[in-house]
């Protein structure tokens, strides 16, 4: 085996997805040295690798995010402005929206996202403020007492291991992978009522019930062409199967409805003129309407429907062996949906399958048309001194009460607490939320010293994690945790120190309101909730 040891650094970030990118910009912006891994060739994750653009609330144009985040969502605006033909009115809309799909008010191509974050952290990278490891896990950690003092990564590629030294170590995994290794306490899957008191929480906890993956996949649709693929080798099982809230094949057009998840509802391919909910352009990311001149055969949108959520099994908590199936599995539930569509779906007019639907592996980077990593829901989440719940954003729950507020907020957000169908109980529910605020208490690890969680890892509950695992979110998360580590660095304060210090939680909290971090939601902008 073959070992590398790097310069130590001040901050050392595990993952980099979209909150560790967001935590990487964030600490070089403040001075800091950073190693930043990545399992895939491209930074970004939930909008890049993973094909996923923004969820977000409706406040997002004008508030509810932080600065950095903003200035993200205005520089992919820019980057079609500049870079593609628009149509005039589309090149003066301040709320272009590429892609027009309905379910982001930025649906746009991964690969903008991914030129507009490289953008962003060019300098630091360019300047060797941060360095980047790409196709590279961690394997190992070392600690001593309450302190990690040493990460190890593996190159996927060259198989070699490499070693890596800094002040601080931020888990921004997908899966929430260092915890484990840094034996860092956390928990996994579904909590119990008797534990947390949420009145939709099982009731007794089940580690292995996670919310479903789904493995995206982008396509175009080309009338009168046929690209039909081979047949998937696990089609027929999936062209059968039938969720435990259903009387439907998972492969239909009927699926839970989000205003009642205990009811269906029918969905069809393309917009019609009989009502039915479309899904084609749901996660539409190429609208060629919005171009002065054509570029290619059509619109491009993402798959990635009720249809293709994979819950036969979770990828945490189980044998490396189950893992890769279920990994298999998720892929294999999406190509089938492909199949489907070209062959078998129904048409509005009789018919049945779309054989010009076309997998469009150019549009991801990849040559099979399926995102590089899978889109992962929930992902092993530390105990904090703070743990979020069902009471902290329920509408229902709230009342009169209103929005819960933290003195110790580190950011702002507002999303649906939405579960997708989980591995085992297959539970599905979409419950009303009052914005939220993010507390510095569900960042701080109740033991470990210099580990902090930067993505949707925080100290949530599942049912919480229903909509703190959304792209501005994450991204504010990555920030607060990237600004913490620096001003630990700076200061030579420990994390908890900040929580518990008075003095130094303002002065924390300044420094993020400096780095346009929104800490609270103002009184006008919840009167319009």
């Amino acid at each position: 085996m073959t070992f590398e040891r790097i310069r130590p650094s001040d901050v050392i970030i595990i993952g980099g997805g979209l909150g560790g990118t967001a935590a990487a910009l964030a600490a070089a912006k403040a001075g800091m040295r950073v190693i930043m891994t990545e399992e895939t060739d491209w930074l970004g994750g939930q909008l890049t690798s993973q094909a996923v653009p923004p969820d977000e609330h409706r406040w997002i144009e004008s508030s509810g995010c932080t600065a950095s985040y903003r200035e993200f969502r205005n520089r992919v605006r820019d980057y079609y402005r500049r870079n593609y033909p628009l149509t005039a009115s589309a090149r003066n809309n301040p709320l272009l929206n590429p892609g027009n799909g309905w379910v982001s008010r930025l649906a746009h191509e991964p690969k903008v996202a991914l030129s507009v974050l490289y953008e962003m952290l060019a300098p630091y990278i360019n300047t060797g403020r941060i360095k980047v490891l790409y196709h590279t896990v961690p394997v190992h950690a070392e600690t001593a007492g309450d302190e990690v003092t040493e990460v190890t990564v593996l190159h996927k590629e060259s198989g070699a291991e490499i070693k890596l030294h800094g002040a601080y170590y931020l888990d921004a995994t997908e899966c929430g992978d260092l915890l484990p290794l840094a034996g860092a306490e956390h928990v996994c899957g579904a909590e119990s009522r008797n534990e947390t008191g949420e009145p939709h929480a099982l009731e007794q906890a089940d580690p292995l019930d996670m919310q479903s993956i789904t493995h995206v996949a982008a396509v175009d649709y080309v009338p009168d062409g046929d690209f039909t693929i081979d047949c998937p080798e696990d089609y027929d099982y999936w062209r059968q199967y039938v969720p435990s809230f259903s009387r439907y094949p998972i492969l239909s057009w009927y699926a839970s409805d989000a205003s009642d998840t205990t009811k269906l509802k029918q969905f069809t391919m393309f917009p019609n003129e009989e009502g039915i909910m479309p899904l084609w352009d749901y996660r539409r990311i190429v609208d060629p309407s919005i171009w002065s001149q054509p570029l290619n055969d059509g619109e491009v949108t993402l798959l990635n429907w009720a249809l293709n959520d994979y819950y036969a099994g979770p990828l945490i908590g189980v044998s490396p062996g189950e893992r890769e199936s279920h990994l298999k599995g998720a892929r294999q539930l999406t190509l089938s949906l492909v199949y489907w569509l070209q062959t078998e779906a129904p048409r509005l007019d009789g018919g049945k399958g779309y054989p010009g639907v076309r997998l469009r592996g150019d549009v991801l980077g990849t040559e099979d048309g399926l995102a590089k990593s899978p889109y992962i829901r929930e992902a092993r989440r530390i105990r904090g001194l703070y743990t979020v719940t069902e009471q902290d954003v329920s509408k229902e729950l709230r009342g009169a009460l209103g929005p819960m507020r933290y003195e110790d907020s580190v950011g702002v957000g507002s999303y649906h607490l939405d579960l997708h169908p989980t591995t085992v109980s297959q539970r599905t529910f979409y419950i009303p939320n009052h914005p939220y605020e993010i507390p510095l208490g569900s960042l701080i690890p109740v033991r470990v010293t210099n580990l902090l969680p930067a993505c949707k890892n925080i100290s949530m509950t599942q049912i919480a994690n229903g909509c703190y695992r959304l792209h501005p979110t994450e991204w504010n998360i990555g920030e607060a945790a990237g600004l913490l580590a620096s001003y630990a660095c700076t200061r030579r304060v420990l994390p908890r120190e900040v929580y518990e210090s008075e003095a130094h939680l303002k002065a924390y909290q300044q420094l993020l309101t400096e780095h346009g971090v929104q800490l609270h939601w103002s009184e006008a902008e919840l009167e319009m909730q």
